[in-house]
């Protein structure tokens, strides 16, 4: 019997915490209702999440880099479990709320280690491809997350929507407690080294694109359903289906820019925000006629979700020394780029109705663009300079 890759379990250990992230949305109706708040407070439940991965990451992964990456990756996991476990029988909304600050806290430390232990499993060479099939995992809690948590809790119970997100995060663990080599052997970073690479000029403003970026793909994606139903004129079931084909578009855009960024990195980097750009445009133009629609939406989910490893890559291939604290520092800003995109898409929409949306999306890539030109063709090229000065000259003699 072929043994499963531990980078399976890494993934599903990905997609169970953006499941604990994002499926929480599926059932805030249910929440409302049982815990009796209003809408403005069960929202927290989304916004404080994202708040505490924003500050608190990079000094969580930074702390705990010192110990041994597979025990803290099986750790994080089971915090996950647990808390999920608890969560299902809260007894009130505060308890809730810290039950969800907890795995806030351990999220940017497995995605962290996570992916830095992927990339660990291959050669150099397919690191990037690894990186890919570890963001499937991500992807699909980011986009599938909403849906099964709220089918879960229709079909069966509000509490089987949270023990869902135990029993995964459990399998993962286990399966990376067994599957997962051992990393004792592993030379570990000093704080001062780590710290270092916040010196960078280059790696804040590859940091500054993602930013921007994440800002872009959640300025729109942020009110998808809406804009699907308000501006396309589709029925609500219609919308659950085209999400669904957004996500599974999503899987193939990653696992595709995973292969591409191994061979032309730049290239890959600034093709993404302008393809992302297209979908907009094209959604803006709202062909509402069902099979050209899917095409826009499979594009669309294609673009946004290769953002993930495009900007993943983008950033840590700046500071190669440092790769966990340059992953906590990713998770840290793009979740501060989902705060603004969300934030600026609804004002966009306020000033000039739905199709708003569009234009805000718009100019966050325009400022991504600005960013990435500016450290290829600054940086980079100056980099370039500075290798061809300090080559070697050949002797004809």
């Amino acid at each position: 019997m072929r043994r499963l890759n531990p980078l399976f379990f890494l993934a599903l250990g990905l997609f169970g915490v953006y499941t604990i992230e994002f499926g929480v949305v599926g059932i805030l109706p249910a929440i409302m209702e049982r815990y009796h708040v209003g809408t403005s407070q069960a929202g927290l439940l989304v916004g404080l999440f994202a708040l505490v991965v924003a500050l608190c990451g990079p000094f969580m992964v930074l702390f705990l880099s010192k110990y041994n990456r597979k025990k803290v990756l099986i750790v994080s996991l089971l915090i996950f479990a647990g808390s999920s476990l608890l969560s299902a029988y809260a007894v009130n909304f505060q308890i809730l709320m810290v039950l969800r600050i907890i795995p806030a806290l351990f999220h940017p430390v497995y995605f962290s280690l996570a992916f830095v232990a992927a990339t660990s499993l291959y050669p150099k060479e397919k690191s990037t491809q690894a990186s890919a099939k570890a963001f499937v995992g991500t992807s699909m809690g980011m986009v599938l997350g909403v849906p099964i948590t709220t089918y879960i809790a229709d079909q069966f119970s509000f509490e089987a929507s949270f023990l869902f997100c135990t029993v995964v995060n459990v399998i993962a663990a286990i399966g990376i407690a067994i599957m997962l080599p051992g990393t004792s052997s592993v030379e570990k970073v000093s704080y001062k080294e780590q710290l270092g690479i916040l010196r960078k000029t280059p790696l804040w403003i590859n940091i500054a694109a993602a930013a921007f970026i994440f800002a872009a793909m959640f300025s729109v994606y942020s009110y998808a359903a809406e804009y699907l139903g308000q501006v396309m004129g589709l029925s609500g079931k219609a919308v659950s289906i085209l999400l669904v084909v957004f996500g599974l578009g999503g899987v193939a855009g990653n696992l595709f820019a995973g292969k591409m960024l191994g061979k032309h990195k730049v290239k890959t980097t600034v093709i993404q925000p302008i393809v992302l750009a297209l979908s907009f445009l094209l959604l803006y133009l709202g062909e509402s006629s069902f099979m050209p629609l899917l095409v826009i939406i499979v594009l669309w989910g294609a673009a946004h979700t290769s953002g993930l490893i495009v900007t993943q890559l983008w950033i840590t291939a700046e500071a190669p020394e440092a790769p966990e604290f340059a992953n906590a520092l990713y998770i840290s800003f793009i979740n501060l780029g989902v705060s603004l995109g969300s934030v600026a898409g609804g004002w966009f929409i306020a000033a000039a109705g739905m199709r708003g949306t569009i234009g805000s999306g718009l100019l966050f890539i325009l400022l991504a663009l600005v960013c990435i030109s500016f450290k290829v063709l600054y940086f980079d090229r100056k980099s370039k300079q500075g290798d061809r000065a300090n080559r070697p000259v050949s002797s004809n003699l």
